[in-house]
């Protein structure tokens, strides 16, 4: 049975007032929803909660304009367990390197990928471990193009010990068990929200629940 664990509704400035922004981002309110533009380069908005190992996330996804891709980190730590903002580790801006190949570990998993020409025209979800940029599961990405949208999907992801499995409005996209041949099964930690430029997205009703 599902215990929920934290509820955002991201419709207010008040919603993320405790978020962390790396990088720089124009972030607005509308409709009940968030808005996140890049304004300079490349950002990720952090949750400030720790969560346990075995959870599921959701939220809503709504794409404005294209292109770019959107990534959600979670299961993220520093290298030694230490708390994602421990000083200790190394500064963040938003670039990307310094979260698949810096000091700390994660997975995220990459969806309305709409970046580069080969993207555009065959759309996949990626799910990627880190430290080390390491790509383990792709699956089919059935997002339409901005023009298409019908406005809000539902984004979900669930990490139940070693498995993972990534849904868009309940269409299970793929799953994945990490055997470990990669460094160890990763643990709880933080969520995060990153965007890639010129990419606009609206996120709303972040909830997750342990499982």
């Amino acid at each position: 049975m599902k215990k929920l664990l934290y509820q955002n509704p991201l419709a207010s400035p008040a919603d993320i007032a405790a978020f962390r922004l790396e990088g720089q981002a124009e972030i607005s309110f509308d409709a009940g929803a968030m808005e996140m533009t890049n304004s300079l380069a490349n950002f990720v908005l952090w949750c400030p909660e720790e969560f346990p190992s075995d959870i599921e996330i959701n939220w809503q996804f709504s794409p404005v304009k294209e292109p770019g891709l959107c990534i959600l980190f979670f299961a993220a730590r520093g290298m030694d367990g230490q708390d994602l903002f421990a000083q200790a580790l190394q500064t963040r801006d938003g670039e990307y390197h310094q979260y698949h190949s810096g000091d700390i570990n994660c997975y995220h998993v990459a969806y309305f990928r709409r970046k580069w020409e080969e993207e555009r025209c065959f759309h996949v979800c990626n799910l990627r471990k880190s430290k080390g940029f390491h790509l383990v599961c792709q699956g089919a990405d059935p997002l339409p193009d901005v023009e298409d949208s019908k406005g809000f999907y539902h984004i979900k992801i669930t990490k139940k010990d070693r498995d993972i499995h990534f849904y868009i409005d309940d269409l299970l996209i793929f799953d994945y068990m990490d055997d470990g041949s990669l460094g160890d099964v990763l643990g709880g930690g933080k969520i995060g929200f990153r965007q890639m430029a010129p990419l606009v997205g609206r996120y709303k009703d972040l909830r997750v629940y342990e499982i």
